[in-house]
């Protein structure tokens, strides 16, 4: 017969296999490629169960994001641990691994998942996930030896995602670029960003 009950611990352990098989998929395949049903199929529940953890599939997006912000950091750490790699090196490394993605189990939003997102979201979600992400990039911020002011915040959170979607934006969702030049804008930009911040690295050894 079905299990009818489930104890908290239960319910916890499957939330979590959910959110980890969720992660694993939508990195590997792309989030608008991964559906609910691959998901609770996996994880060897009905659809109707899902939906008593999570209301909507953006909820689900949002845990899997949560989830791999850990995993992002440790990544910078260790990167940033490496004693025969230079600053620059490791920094443009971190930025390559994470707009490129699906080849290093990283979930990246596209323009098209971050409007449907969201518009789904409530308020209050969306609230949660703008703090977090500001704690992310702020965390990465400081990982690079770098003062996190919230003004640093913003303008490398903004051009870590200008990046990372363009990337991913090409030559589906931006027609008019050059899908053959798309890695070298990529390079470019990265190498704009790794200026922007060894300027303020600079300018925090200046103030001490």
């Amino acid at each position: 017969m079905p299990k009818v009950a489930y104890s908290e611990e239960d319910r916890e352990q499957i939330r979590e296999a959910l959110v980890t098989t969720a992660l694993d998929l939508m990195a590997r395949q792309g989030i608008q490629h991964t559906t609910v049903e691959q998901v609770y199929r996996a994880v060897g529940i009905s659809r109707t169960f899902f939906y008593t953890f999570f209301p909507t599939k953006e909820d689900l997006i949002a845990e899997t994001l949560y989830l791999q912000q850990p995993k992002i950091l440790a990544f910078a750490r260790k990167l940033m641990a490496d004693p025969a790699t230079s600053w620059r090196e490791c920094v443009t490394r971190f930025l390559s691994a994470c707009c490129y993605g699906e080849q290093n189990g990283i979930a990246v939003l596209t323009v098209e998942e971050q409007q449907l997102l969201f518009r789904r979201l409530s308020k209050e979600s969306y609230q949660v996930f703008r703090e977090k992400q500001a704690r992310l990039f702020g965390s990465i911020l400081e990982i690079f030896g770098i003062k996190a002011s919230p003004a640093r915040i913003s303008l490398f959170t903004n051009l870590s995602l200008t990046i990372m979607v363009i990337r991913r934006a090409i030559p589906q969702t931006l027609p008019l670029f050059v899908p053959e030049a798309a890695d070298e804008t990529v390079a470019f930009q990265i190498r704009a960003i790794v200026d922007c911040l060894e300027s303020f690295k600079e300018q925090d050894a200046a103030s001490q």
